[in-house]
């Protein structure tokens, strides 16, 4: 249940309106703008963390560049993910021992994760991540931290699920109730050689945590199934509209080696690339279940 008194409650025109004047003034208009230069991740300055943080609290996610080039160390997101409250990582089935993925291609072989997208070499669509997720293991948080970019393509688009639900509303609340359905949208389960993998999982497409607002997403249509009344379908329609029409505030980039992104769990893309079996593109994925938090407030 959404708090009445949340901005992000359909029936609370006022509270709508004042976040929404806050939510839109000096909001970044460039990929650069997101960008902050870090000289140690394991203690980021003063400045540093204002910098990191001023980016999240307005757009929910930030670029960190570091020094550290091609340095395959995992402690680099790591680190300053535990600054900003990050310490809940998602072991997912995919995930290295640690808990954090290494995003590389695997599709020319017979290994397991060469079977799903992120590990070949082809575009990735709009999502959010961990969006068939169970409501225990909501990923409300992740990083993206580049190792090696791509020969030729692999750039990343970035979408504030805010900014989403911002456009939606102001076209028709209705989209918004649609979406905050609790039977919105069903991830139909997987299976595997042993039978069910992993159960339906029905459940809403925007919902309210902790006072923040979190997105479900996936542009896929295999592995979604959406309700199928006619609010509903409009919601969804008009989303793909909304990022099919590259709006203000959807950002382009190309995180290139050690750089990386920390964020709510925005909408994000990937292009397909090209690389070579000597030189893998390779990015470490962290989950988190932890909401972004400022601990030097």
């Amino acid at each position: 249940m959404i708090p009445p008194d949340s901005p992000f409650h359909p029936d609370n025109e006022a509270g709508y309106q004042a976040w929404r004047a806050q939510k839109l003034a000096g909001y970044p208009q460039r990929a650069a703008d997101l960008v902050v230069q870090v000289h140690d991740p394991a203690h980021l300055s003063d400045a540093e963390y204002r910098a990191l943080w001023q980016r999240l609290s307005k757009t929910g996610m930030a670029i960190y560049a570091t020094n550290r080039g091609e340095a395959e160390d995992k402690a680099i997101p790591r680190q300053i993910a535990e600054q900003f409250g990050l310490t809940q990582l998602d072991a997912n089935w995919l995930a290295d021992e640690d808990g954090i993925s290494s995003i590389t291609p695997q599709d020319e072989g017979s290994q397991k994760r060469g079977e799903f997208i992120p590990y070949t070499h082809n575009r990735i669509r709009w999502h959010t991540d961990g969006y068939y997720n169970p409501p225990e293991r909501r990923i409300y948080a992740m990083m993206l931290h580049c190792v090696r970019e791509a020969l030729e393509g692999g750039e990343n688009e970035l979408f504030d699920p805010e900014l989403a639900y911002l456009y939606l509303r102001d076209a028709n609340p209705d989209h918004i109730r649609a979406l905050m359905a609790e039977d919105a949208m069903t991830i139909p389960a997987r299976t595997d050689e042993s039978g069910v993998a992993r159960p339906d999982e029905t459940g809403p497409a925007l919902l309210v945590d902790q006072g923040q607002l979190h997105l479900r997403y996936t542009a896929r249509t295999k592995s979604i199934a959406w309700k199928p009344d006619a609010a509903t379908q409009a919601a969804v329609q008009a989303l793909e509209a909304l990022l099919a029409s590259e709006p203000p505030g959807l950002f382009k980039l190309k995180l290139l080696p050690g750089m990386g992104l920390i964020c709510n769990n925005v909408l994000h893309t990937r292009s397909g690339f090209t690389d070579s079996p000597e030189r893998r593109r390779l990015l470490y994925r962290a989950r988190y279940h932890d909401h972004i938090r400022n601990l030097r407030a």
